[in-house]
């Protein structure tokens, strides 16, 4: 039962990463913490927030997104087929800069922008770095539920049909359910793609952990302390959301085998 759910690689992994903490713990200097706890979990938090927020908005854009491409009409499957092709095809942080730098350096010269009560979230960098990260995820996850939708046999559609349902019904009860289930292992690394993605934010004046990170590294002048931890807070978040979806997949399964 062990091995089942602590397979080799994971064991070895869990090992190196007791090693690599004992050896931060005992080895380097971690006075500087007490001095930029506070701006460790804001930045922290600025991350938590833009990968829920982001991925959430992400994926209900991504369910019409993959929907249209199954069902049509043509145009909007076109439509929906060029702006995955799109955002898969450019750099995300490409995406970020034409946001922020191009379109938010249009905002001050539209009549009426600057007295409205958009104007002082138009000057800041996350409402940038949320459309970008949500379109981003919704590029990619647009057509994982192309796929997820594509998959689902066709007879329980059928015989749902058969059965005189209304078509919304069967999507919400049936057809989203399935697919759903069968993306989720994929979902799972999107969701870590989209974590390792939030870093970019800094890049745009956003102080996410990558950019509290990096003013610790100037200030203090170390270089592997900052790093590490870093790196280290990244790597349970990940941890994190694999074992969140590998209890969700398990609790699916029970519930697909029971009913």
């Amino acid at each position: 039962m062990l091995e089942s759910r602590l397979p080799p690689h994971r064991l070895g992994l869990i090992a190196v990463a007791v090693l690599v903490v004992t050896l931060m713990a005992l080895q380097m200097r971690w006075d500087w913490l007490l001095d930029y706890r506070d701006a460790i979990l804001g930045g922290l938090w600025l991350t938590l927030v833009l990968l829920v927020t982001t991925s959430v908005a992400g994926f209900l854009l991504a369910i019409p997104l993959g929907l249209v491409q199954v069902t049509g009409p043509r145009p909007l499957a076109w439509l929906a087929r060029g702006f995955c092709t799109l955002i898969r095809g450019t750099p995300l942080l490409l995406q970020i800069w034409l946001l922020y730098y191009g379109l938010g350096s249009l905002f001050p010269y539209l009549p009426g922008v600057r007295g409205s009560w958009l104007w002082p979230y138009l000057t800041e960098a996350w409402p940038y770095a949320f459309v970008a990260l949500t379109l981003s995820f919704a590029g990619y996850e647009g057509e994982v539920m192309r796929g997820g939708f594509a998959g689902v046999p066709k007879g329980e559609l059928e015989a749902a049909r058969s059965l005189g349902m209304h078509p919304l019904t069967i999507l919400r009860r049936i057809w989203l359910p399935r697919a759903v289930q069968r993306v989720l292992p994929t979902l799972n690394g999107e969701l870590i793609i989209q974590l390792k993605a939030t870093p970019l934010v800094a890049t745009i004046a956003a102080v996410d952990t990558y950019a509290v990170f990096g003013r610790i590294r100037q200030e203090t002048y170390m270089v592997y302390e900052p790093l590490l931890l870093m790196a280290l807070i990244y790597l349970i978040l990940a941890g994190l959301i694999t074992l969140a979806f590998g209890a969700l997949e398990r609790a699916w399964s029970r519930r697909s085998a029971g009913d």
